[in-house]
């Protein structure tokens, strides 16, 4: 029987929710339901021996330092692969995901496998390790568990896994040689021949979907306008109060700037896990222009600076809560009489 290890957060081990997302790697006594499910799905020709679990603030928080751990825990086991997640669309769980799997592969030689939505800012490590595509939330347990355990059954068993298209798996952007029935010429036309009719088919080589964004018009007259400033640097008041992940964010802040000229370290700083905070945290206005938005005030070069801004992190932030943090706030402004925004990054 091939022996698999499974990594899970904090709250798919019982432990609880954001209120323990802070706790350091373990092993559980006792394997959760989770795991239970995917020895279900193996059907008796694999089990999991042992399942894993580390809060999804402290693996964020304390990535190398989680990871050495957490690869040593596995090490000890000796499996024949790993699972971990699924993580559906949760971004910081997607992160410490994608992270264990990828350095387990490639540091301990050992095969992995994970489960995600395809908005989880942790699909970027489909290149290093394999993905099962998900819903977007537990209630796709089932299916996802269905579709990840015939996979991790290859995986241990050391079969080469076929096309991702045939498999199942999110596209890796890893190019395999290898011969197929039909030539090049004969599928290419196939595909054609389907596209035009409005009949399903499957590209070999999928291109990237990226957003197109109509721009707005021109301010009619910048002097007479009111411009908001917002960022996903994470420039917060002093402690930050509103506890905003220093990555894979859930929420952002709307914070009262009326008669601040500009920020100070005493005051703000920078809740980003993304880069070095010296230097924000020395002049929150370099990633929070206040300064020189009052300047521009004051000479009359635009009418006035909103009194609140907005402020998350950007860093693993999924691209769902990024576009309904923006559709959510968009809203006050307009409310407001916001003219224009500015928004800033790190």
């Amino acid at each position: 029987m091939y022996k698999i290890v499974h990594y899970i957060n904090q709250f798919y081990a019982g432990i609880g929710g954001e209120d323990h997302a802070d706790v350091p790697p373990a092993k559980m006594a006792e394997i959760p339901a989770v795991s239970k499910a995917f020895n279900a799905a193996f059907k008796g020709e694999a089990e999991i021996v042992a399942t894993i679990y580390c809060g999804d603030s402290y693996f964020a928080e304390n990535t190398d330092k989680a990871l050495n751990e957490i690869c040593e825990m596995i090490k000890a086991e000796n499996p024949d692969m790993v699972i971990a997640g699924p993580a559906f669309n949760a971004g910081r769980y997607g992160f410490a995901a994608g992270n264990v799997a990828a350095a387990v592969k490639a540091q301990l030689g050992i095969p992995t496998l994970t489960g995600m939505y395809e908005e989880n800012p942790g699909t970027d490590y489909k290149s290093k390790t394999i993905i099962v595509p998900t819903k977007n939330s537990a209630a796709g347990m089932r299916d996802a568990v269905a579709k990840m355990a015939p996979l991790a059954l290859k995986l241990a068993k050391g079969e080469e896994l076929g096309p991702y298209y045939v498999e199942g798996y999110m596209y890796t952007g890893i190019r395999k040689n290898l011969f197929e029935e039909e030539r090049g010429a004969k599928r290419a036309v196939d595909m054609m021949l389907k596209k035009l009719a409005g009949e399903p088919f499957i590209t070999e080589f999928p291109m990237p979907n990226f957003d197109r964004v109509a721009p707005n018009p021109p301010v009619a007259d910048i002097t007479k306008a009111k411009i908001a400033l917002c960022t996903s640097g994470g420039i917060v008041p002093k402690g930050n109060p509103d506890h905003i992940e220093s990555s894979s964010a859930s929420h952002y802040g709307k914070y009262d700037i009326e008669g601040v000229q500009y920020l100070t370290s005493e005051t703000y700083q920078t809740a980003h896990g993304g880069y070095d905070p010296v230097y924000a945290n020395e002049d929150p206005n370099r990633v929070l222009p206040v300064d020189v938005m009052r300047d521009l005030e004051r000479e009359g070069k635009i009418g006035s600076l909103h009194r609140y801004f907005y402020a998350t992190v950007g860093n693993g932030t999924a691209v769902a809560n990024a576009k309904k943090f923006a559709a959510e706030y968009a809203q006050e402004l307009k409310a407001d009489g916001v003219d224009a925004v500015i928004l800033t990054s790190t």
